[in-house]
């Protein structure tokens, strides 16, 4: 785990913040550790200038190459499901984004991989780790639905981009006990799905939680 510096980085006021937080809580999320996180993460670094006031608003916003930032409440929701599983040592991210989810993993657990397939949106993500103090997260041009087997396997697995089917790569890197949290579908009907490893064995629990809508995950990059 690590946490942040915020020497340089500005931050909203503190009432803004709390506004947002009592959203997350509202809405259900009880995980104090992820509120913490969410408190002290400065959101509007992931945002252009011309968005960074609308930061704390519970919404998905652009970020450019039909791409978005996701939702807070999505953001806090998918991290308190993988949280379930117990402590995580490390933890991969299909879809590094703005990298504003791989930044709230990587102060909640051991090691942080992330896989991006737009180079501008994963140059600016490093950018922002770099900024933040994070060393903690190691991040790589790729296409997420190969997961990323040099470092597998791992305690868990999150997606910030729907594919139509659960790719079996994905399942093939959870460790023993391993848990998957995932949109699945098409345009607006989409499923936030968890599996869990069950053990050692190739069979998993699968779960769905609620309908959410995210951007497609797409194929392109060779692994």
């Amino acid at each position: 785990m690590n946490s942040i510096d915020l020497a340089g980085v500005g931050m909203t006021s503190q009432r803004t913040r709390e506004r947002l937080i009592q959203r997350l809580k509202d809405q259900g999320i009880t995980n104090q550790r992820i509120l913490d996180v969410f408190r002290v993460t400065p959101r509007h670094i992931f945002l252009d200038e011309a968005l960074a006031h609308r930061a704390y608003e519970d919404t998905a916003l652009p970020i450019g190459f039909s791409q978005t930032l996701s939702q807070p409440y999505i953001v806090a929701r998918m991290t308190e499901i993988l949280l379930s599983a117990g402590p995580l040592r490390n933890v991969l991210e299909i879809g590094t984004g703005s990298g504003f989810q791989a930044t709230i993993l990587a102060q909640l657990v051991d090691r942080v991989y992330s896989v991006e397939r737009i180079e501008p949106l994963l140059t600016k993500a490093k950018e922002r780790f770099r900024k933040l103090g994070l060393r903690n997260i190691t991040a790589e041009l790729s296409d997420g639905s190969f997961g990323w087997k040099r470092h597998a396997p791992y305690n868990g697995i999150i997606t910030t981009a729907a594919p139509q089917a659960i790719p079996d790569d994905l399942l093939h890197q959870l460790a023993p006990d391993g848990i998957l949290v995932i949109p699945v579908g098409t345009g607006d009907v989409q499923d936030l799905r968890v599996l869990r490893r069950i053990g050692s064995s190739s069979e998993f629990e699968e779960e769905i939680i609620e309908q959410v809508k995210f951007v497609p995950l797409l194929g392109g990059l060779a692994q």
